[in-house]
């Protein structure tokens, strides 16, 4: 695939962007510009590149890291005897685990920075400073969230290359003609916004991980974190099945499904078996939502560190 081609296959998909897209990229640019001002010119912001440098030292997030690509990679060759959905098996697969890497290393710095540090009773030499209580969640949870996105943003990077690189690969093992650098394009760019999906369900996540840390230890706080994940998927399903025509369950899952995150609403398997690409105003709906339960779980946060005991 020559240099002519790429460049034409790309100005063609371009041209193809609607407004809404262009809209959603601007509050996408809007969103970073945002998260930089505020590490920058707050106090909040002092703490929160503290917390990134950290997170992003530990030798979980380069085992992460490691562990994610290698995966990604293997998967790129290994069949998945889809009967020729293997293309789809492995976007499912990737995005599951960038997921998987992202969240665990939200919950797990969130209880090294705020759970032991309250333990060991660092975060009092930080509150003898001039920042407050809410400083200093907030600015750990943004400093953790910072230290997600250099994690989650070169995975992006290097899903989207193997994408490209295993439609080519497919179509010689399945003696395929006519792939061209479109073909491949298209393709990365139907998993895209499936990715900030994956990142919305990650901040929850660890804003609840955030929540949990400043009263419980770390492994409370991550089995704590799992069974809220799955129930979190699982309540909603249960709330339509059979089990809804007994009123005390459906009373108990809907009550469970409005109390814990609704994780339902960033699953991406229905959106990749489709071959469709997000819509953009799912993704708004998404991200509001996810704004919304992030703010309820750091007031909750706030409301459970105001009269924790550091001495």
């Amino acid at each position: 695939m020559d240099e002519v081609d790429f460049s034409t296959a790309v100005s063609q998909l371009f041209q193809g962007i609607s407004q809404d897209w262009i809209i959603a990229l601007a509050v996408l640019v809007g969103l970073i510009a945002t998260l930089i001002a505020f590490c920058y010119t707050t106090q909040a912001g002092v703490i929160a590149r503290a917390t990134t440098k950290e997170a992003v030292r530990q030798p979980i997030f380069f085992l992460m890291l490691f562990l994610a690509m290698t995966f990604l990679l293997l998967n790129t060759f290994l069949p998945f005897f889809s009967l020729g959905e293997d293309l789809k098996m492995f976007k499912d697969v990737g995005l599951i685990t960038i997921m998987f890497c992202g969240m665990f290393l939200g919950i797990w710095t969130s209880s090294i920075s705020i759970s032991e540090e309250i333990e060991g009773k660092t975060a009092m030499t930080l509150l003898s400073k001039p920042i407050n209580r809410r400083q200093f969640i907030t600015g750990k949870y943004f400093g953790i969230m910072n230290g997600v996105i250099f994690l989650i943003v070169p995975l992006v990077v290097v899903f989207a290359a193997l994408i490209y690189y295993k439609v080519g690969y497919d179509a010689r093992e399945g003696s395929q003609t006519g792939i061209t650098a479109a073909d491949r394009l298209r393709e990365v760019i139907q998993v895209l916004p499936s990715t900030l999906l994956v990142f919305l369900e990650v901040a929850v996540m660890t804003a609840v991980s955030v929540a949990i840390s400043t009263r419980l230890p770390m492994i409370v706080n991550i089995v704590t974190c799992m069974a809220i994940f799955v129930v979190g998927h699982l309540t909603p399903v249960l709330a339509q099945t059979v089990f809804a025509k007994l009123e005390f369950v459906k009373f108990m899952a809907l009550m469970i499904a409005t109390i814990l995150p609704a994780l339902e609403a960033f699953k991406t398997d229905a959106i990749v078996a489709t071959g469709k690409i997000v819509p953009p105003m799912y993704l708004g709906t998404a991200l509001a939502y996810c704004v919304f339960y992030t703010t309820a779980a750091i007031l909750l946060a706030f409301i459970l560190f105001e009269d924790r005991d550091l001495a």
